[in-house]
């Protein structure tokens, strides 16, 4: 009496999302965010106090420093709020929320996973958000063709890489433009007012440019004056247009008449370091045993790239300096490769520690 007919239909499948422990998951994020708004509508910001917030803030050199990025492109200089500075003013504006989520992962007609990636910042006070969704292929891109990345650590850095950039635009999406330019204002004038210009911070200006094959000449022509006659505002300048070389953004020759650095062969980017490494291997290789020509060949080259990574000011520089060099590995050999990584790594740690 008791036996059923089964349905024709089937069963009905249990979706996850009806499981007890997403339906409480969703409840305990339902309640969290309530919060949040209630929070944010009882303790609003006050944007006189939370506005002498950020100047303060950026009166602090070090934030200063890490606070623009430039490059060139058609003629003029392009700059803008890097990613360290838009989360500051963020987090003295107050009552705002943002960050990076990785929604779900899933595997691509061409075999290699990927995930698919949020953005976002969420203006409590105001209840506006800000989201940009995006895809993030599991793959690493070298000249042998690329590869697959299966390394946890990997795949989370990647994601943070490419993540970056789009949540500095959630972020200052969300912020009055005013409040943004007033913040770029300050960290201008902190940098202007900090500007080392002693003969000892002149000549660590002219070390810092000889690895792209930039002279003392060089740059008294371009600031039109002798280096011991330099202004402040000049050396903010040089600074800059140093991280845009040393992040390969741009060239010597788009910031300096360099007619003469051609001839003298000097290299411009990690990029090049990389490929004269590689020359100089290659001519040592039938007189040196291998031993000898990797310890007298290999190491210079490789203290290059690791003096330059150590000198990284922004995990968004440190990212794209070691993305563009991660396409040249073939010039290297296993051993270098990993102290490479070795010092990319701690640099990163530092950086995000900071």
């Amino acid at each position: 009496m008791n036996d059923l007919v089964a349905s024709p239909f089937g069963s009905r499948a249990v979706a996850v999302s009806d499981t007890a422990g997403a339906r409480q998951d969703q409840s305990r994020e339902l309640a969290e965010t309530q919060v949040k708004y209630l929070m944010a509508q009882q303790f609003p910001r006050d944007v006189v106090a939370n506005m002498d917030k950020i100047l303060n803030a950026f009166t602090r050199p070090t934030l200063a420093e890490q606070s623009q990025y430039q490059f060139s492109r058609g003629g003029s200089d392009i700059s803008g709020p890097s990613i360290r500075a838009a989360e500051a003013i963020a987090q003295q504006w107050g009552n705002m929320e943002h960050g990076l989520r990785e929604r779900s992962r899933g595997i691509g007609p061409d075999g290699v996973p990927f995930s698919e990636v949020e953005a976002f910042c969420v203006d409590l006070e105001g209840r506006t958000t800000s989201r940009i969704q995006f895809i993030v292929r599991h793959w690493r891109d070298t000249k042998q063709g690329g590869y697959k990345l299966k390394d946890e650590r990997d795949i989370y850095e990647l994601m943070a890489n490419m993540g970056q950039r789009r949540k500095r635009a959630c972020i200052i999406a969300q912020l009055p433009g005013d409040v943004v330019d007033a913040a770029m204002s300050q960290a201008n004038t902190t940098l202007h007012a900090k500007a080392d210009t002693s003969p000892e911070a002149i000549q660590k200006i002219i070390a810092a440019f000889e690895p792209f094959g930039i002279t003392k000449e060089h740059i008294e022509k371009r600031i039109q004056r002798r280096l011991d006659a330099i202004q402040p505002a000049q050396v903010v300048t040089l600074k800059r247009i140093y991280a845009s070389l040393r992040d390969g953004m741009s060239q010597p020759s788009e910031w300096f008449e360099m007619a003469d650095v051609a001839e003298a062969g000097a290299s411009t980017t990690l990029k090049d370091i990389t490929t004269k490494h590689a020359a100089q291997k290659a001519a040592s290789k039938a007189k040196k045993p291998q031993q000898e020509q990797f310890e007298q060949v290999g190491s210079p080259a490789v203290d290059a790239i690791i003096a330059e990574i150590d000198k990284a000011s922004d995990v968004d520089v440190l990212d794209l300096a070691m993305d563009g060099f991660r396409g040249d590995t073939e010039a290297i050999s296993a051993e270098d490769m990993q102290r490479i990584e070795s010092a990319y790594q701690n640099r990163r740690e530092i950086l995000l520690g900071a």
